[in-house]
């Protein structure tokens, strides 16, 4: 059966188990049980709610001001990704944040470049790695090893881009295959990315909402209810329907992107500047270690759409902005006002906010 969450089937199919809905573990203690080392972050899942009106209103603001450059980056990386594959192409999305990339992209390639293409969406999980009996279904399907192109939103720290290589160079090992390992994303701030279309810290207007823009599916689990030969797990948020924004938000995407590429607008596609990014990302993150004392580097989460979510599903120490009157963070500046998450404003943060995970061990 295919899975397409709330999307199209044609769209995406979800390589993931739904479950159903589990014993959800508040925040504060989902921290504790994580920092401590008692259970891996996959293992449980925190209750997600709807958007206030207000948040909403943000949200829509949001996509106002910047659908038309998140279109641009699709078209952008689009090409990007027909320059580099020959024959069809199969979009390998990393669910959630790359879920509503990958199906503007599997969009995109046949309209504007005349490109087969088929989207999948996987769980990739920080220590844990890609979901391999998703990756070996993928291939059972008759899709060649080297048609495979990775998808995520963006890059924070460079940790899932890492992981997925590493994971890739192994799977290639065993299996013979010559898959590309490489993390095609719309922006790039850690430099870890095999491709991007900007190294820049803007508003992804997906990165304000949780499960209402990404098909309505939580965050991927993977517990005792995961047996050997199953995808990784998921709960579908049903009751959430009603609600949802995740199909005419990328509807929205195609529909400008096709407009920008129907005018003859597009820019020329320039490489970023990995090791900049690079650079800027490793030295950023050893100052901060030292400024904040802090000592475990999960505890920073760099850029936009890594603030937002600490934001959305972690207990937050402090937001850091560079602007708080920038309008790509007023959605962070109200979140931190909801929920009472102290605000400093760093005029000198390479990045438009960072958001520091509150230490659960110290009571």
């Amino acid at each position: 059966m295919n899975f397409s969450g709330s999307y199209r089937s044609e769209d995406v199919s979800f390589l993931l188990k739904p479950l159903a809905m589990q014993d959800f573990v508040d925040v504060p203690e989902k921290e504790f049980l994580i920092q401590s080392g008692q259970r891996h972050y996959s293992e449980m899942l925190s209750p997600e709610s709807l958007p206030s009106e207000r948040y909403l209103a943000v949200f829509r603001e949001a996509c106002a001001a910047n659908t038309a450059r998140m279109a641009r980056d699709c078209l952008t990386l689009a090409g990007l990704i027909a320059q580099r594959r020959s024959g069809p192409v199969t979009l390998v999305s990393l669910a959630r944040a790359g879920t509503p990339v990958g199906v503007v992209l599997n969009s995109l390639l046949p309209k504007v470049y005349g490109r087969a293409s088929t989207h999948y969406s996987v769980s990739i999980i920080r220590d844990r790695g890609i979901d391999l009996v998703a990756l070996e279904h993928i291939l059972a399907q008759g899709h060649a090893p080297e048609s495979i192109v990775f998808i995520d939103g963006w890059t924070g720290k460079g940790v899932i881009s890492r992981e997925l290589s590493a994971a890739i160079d192994e799977f290639n090992a065993r299996r013979g295959t010559a898959i590309d390992g490489g993390l095609y994303v719309l922006s790039d701030l850690a430099g870890s990315a095999a491709c991007a279309a900007s190294c820049d810290d803007y508003l992804i207007p997906s990165s304000i909402l949780n499960a209402t823009v990404s098909g309505l599916i939580s965050r991927s689990i993977l517990n005792d209810a995961i047996g050997p030969g199953d995808f990784h797990g998921c709960v579908y948020y049903q009751q959430f329907e009603a609600h949802d924004q995740s199909q005419s938000f990328a509807d929205g995407l195609v529909a400008a992107a096709l407009d920008i590429a129907a005018a003859g607008t597009a820019q020329q596609v320039q490489a970023v500047d990995r090791e900049q990014a690079g650079a800027v990302s490793r030295a950023y993150m050893l100052a901060a270690l030292d400024q904040h004392g802090i000592t475990d580097v999960n505890m920073i989460k760099p850029g936009i759409g890594e603030a937002t979510r600490v934001l959305l599903r972690r207990s937050p120490r402090l937001l850091i902005l560079r602007d708080a009157g920038a309008p790509d963070v007023a959605h962070l500046a109200l979140l931190a006002q909801e929920k009472n998450i102290p605000v400093i404003v760093d005029r000198a943060l390479p990045y438009h906010a960072v958001s520091l995970i509150r230490s659960a061990l110290d009571g």
